[in-house]
């Protein structure tokens, strides 16, 4: 039986206290469902050999993408300042994204109006955000009869200790539209893998390349965003509509709650 993962990566902070901020105001989880086989065989050596021809990247010292630096083209991106090699990597990675099998599921909360909504009680956001991710991807999984794991970037001791525990009660306590027998029957592990960066893990690179404009495209759908997205991200959300996980010929890859 083919094994998958569900790699996540968090834009924005799960403090309710600083909902009123228009930066801080929204948290999304965006995880990005590939299969390990497929990860192993295709998406890091594609990647690692895209890292090589662009930024000479070698095994000992392996260079890690992540979105703010490729933006800016900060060390070791800094090649990304020509203009010319910035379209020629842009048009090679937006290829790999069109090319790649994955699905996608983002799911946005809008801290401000459920502070004011939930006055007395309330989930912890990013509890709340999983909770609806982890379901989708067991809807996910039953649908193809297959099994898998979860795995997060690590945020850092306390943070990395959060995450950990909020998994561990979705599995044990179930949610209130899945039973802790249906979610233990889809996962291979009721423990959230957290790695580092600097592990160099393919499927969290993808998912922090993806993350911002997903959760950019909701906000924009739903009037939450008032900028255009930018021509780049423009260009991956138009790849990101056939990956976005469906159900019932639906997109069930998008929520905002």
């Amino acid at each position: 039986m083919t094994k998958y993962r569900i790699y996540i990566d968090e834009v924005g902070n799960p403090d309710l206290e600083s909902s009123d901020d228009p930066n801080h105001r929204f948290l999304s989880l965006t995880g990005i469902i590939i299969s390990l086989k497929y990860v192993a065989e295709v998406v890091q050596p594609q990647l690692e050999n895209l890292k090589k021809e662009f930024f000479k990247a070698h095994p000992d010292e392996p260079i890690i993408l992540h979105r703010k630096e490729l933006l800016n083209a900060r060390y070791p991106f800094t090649v990304l300042k020509d203009g010319e090699a910035r379209r020629a990597f842009d048009k090679r990675l937006l290829a790999l994204f069109q090319s790649w099998e994955y699905n996608v599921i983002t799911v946005c909360i809008d801290k401000k109006t459920y502070k004011e909504t939930y006055s007395t009680w309330r989930h912890d956001p990013y509890h709340y955000c999983l909770t609806v991710l982890l379901e989708r991807y067991i809807f996910f999984l039953d649908s193809i009869n297959c099994c898998g794991d979860v795995m997060a970037e690590s945020r850092g001791g306390k943070e990395d200790k959060r995450l950990k525990e909020s998994f561990s009660r979705l599995c044990k306590n179930g949610t209130e539209y899945m039973s802790a027998q249906r979610i233990a029957q889809r996962l291979t592990s009721r423990q959230l893998k957290v790695k580092n960066k600097s592990n160099n893990i393919a499927g969290l690179q993808l998912a922090d390349l993806l993350a911002h404009p997903s959760r950019n495209e909701i906000l924009l759908e739903n009037g939450l965003r008032q900028e255009e997205l930018p021509p780049f991200g423009k260009m991956i959300i138009d790849i990101m509509q056939k990956k976005y996980y469906r159900k019932d010929e639906r997109i069930f890859g998008k929520k905002l709650l």
